[in-house]
């Protein structure tokens, strides 16, 4: 989704039977804001309150351009080699309690 929003390929991202009956720069914002809030870590993701602002349009093209700055040193650092999906995979609600799920991140 990173490319395809790089290189302004959105036709591959929308649903075909919309007919390019679409605003572009929605659909890059709405993709921006999705990827902002599908981060790895939860303490990186917008919060309900700034995702809205962020749909009314205040603050997505500031958190987006410091997004963009942490993505560029996240690639410039050592690759490291490929790990198996059970490696990754980590259940970060496996010793929590449900009052603490439901709290904001």
């Amino acid at each position: 989704v990173k490319g395809l929003l790089k290189e302004k390929r959105l036709d591959m991202l929308v649903d075909p039977d919309l007919q390019n009956n679409y605003i572009e720069s929605e659909v890059e914002q709405l993709i921006q804001v999705a990827l902002l809030c599908t981060q790895g870590s939860p303490m990186d993701r917008p919060k309900m309150s700034e995702v809205v602002r962020m749909l009314e349009g205040d603050g997505l093209a500031e958190r987006w351009e410091e997004w963009q700055k942490v993505e560029v040193v996240r690639s410039q650092e050592v690759d490291l080699p490929p790990l198996r999906n059970s490696e990754w995979i980590i259940d970060s609600t496996e010793n929590l309690h449900a009052v603490d799920l439901s709290g904001p991140r």
